[in-house]
């Protein structure tokens, strides 16, 4: 009982990162319909930007993830101004070559600049503690109550904001909220911006646990993109529903099945679930 409870809770975590990582693709093509495959690069950027500001200049844990949501944030920015936006009138194949493009391109940047080796990430909340019988690292508890901070947060500004309900109108019809007076290119830009900054955030609160390298996102994104098509292309409940299942699931296959195959766990839950519901859990368009 007590290793399954402690599976549950790291269950809990691999799905809170997983959640995140899926917030800002399932914002993206809700929205454009972009399928951004250098969303796991944006990702990989994050945690090289906040180890590298801890390291050179000494800031702050949390100095450095503000840092690195805002500059990561501001680098989606740049995408969609220089590539996507660029794109909009041609055939949707083009974005997918040139999301493609850009992570190949960022990922040999990142190599360029801080080598292929694989790095720690320090961080001042290491100690272990006991809590309702569990035995956790308080970063672990941190990345549960920050992602669900974040999601509360993103939650109540789609919900309860003007800024938020030009996002939604134009997830729903783009013409549509263009006729009505909404600046539909400062909409994708903010967007951009929040889905580098949930990748940001997201690789800043689970580096410590993990490492740092180049090819980090590889394996995050192709799991972000089964969690969004288990929980409906572009869903929010369903990236957030789906990145939980994935948690919870690879956890517990880990520990009762083998470790040896838990990144397969994904795509076999991908096909189970595909079986029973095409459209994915959640298949309502829009948010």
């Amino acid at each position: 009982m007590d290793i399954l409870t402690q599976q549950l809770f790291n269950g809990l975590t691999i799905g809170s990162v997983y959640s995140l990582v899926a917030l800002g693709l399932t914002l993206v093509y809700g929205i454009l319909h972009i399928p951004n495959f250098a969303h796991g690069a944006l990702y990989m950027l994050g945690a090289y930007i906040t180890l590298t500001t801890m390291l050179l200049w000494g800031f702050n844990y949390w100095v450095a993830i503000a840092i690195s949501v805002l500059v990561v944030g501001l680098l989606g920015v740049l995408m969609d101004r220089l590539v996507f936006h660029q794109l909009r009138n041609a055939p949707p194949i083009h974005d997918k070559i040139a999301a493609i493009g850009i992570l190949l391109f960022l990922e040999a940047l990142a190599q360029l600049i801080w080598g292929a080796d694989y790095r720690s990430m320090s961080t001042p909340y290491g100690e272990v503690i006991n809590m309702f019988g569990l035995t956790v690292t308080m970063q672990r508890v941190l990345i549960n109550v920050g992602a669900i901070a974040v999601m509360i947060l993103l939650f109540v500004f789609l919900k309860k904001t003007y800024i938020g309900a030009t996002i939604i109108a134009m997830a729903q019809n783009r013409e549509g909220a263009h006729l009505v007076g909404i600046n539909t290119n400062k909409v994708a830009m903010l967007t951009f911006m929040l889905s580098g900054g949930l990748a940001a955030f997201a690789a800043s609160l689970s580096a410590p646990i993990n490492l740092v390298f180049p090819g980090m996102g590889h394996l995050v994104i192709l799991k972000a993109f089964v969690i969004i098509i288990l929980g409906g292309m572009g869903s929010i409940p369903g990236a957030i529903v789906g990145g939980y299942i994935l948690g919870f699931s690879e956890s517990l296959g880990a520990t009762y099945l083998s470790n040896d195959y838990k990144d397969i766990i994904a795509f076999l839950l991908l096909v189970i679930i595909l079986s029973f519901k095409p459209k994915g859990l959640f298949s309502r368009e829009g948010f």
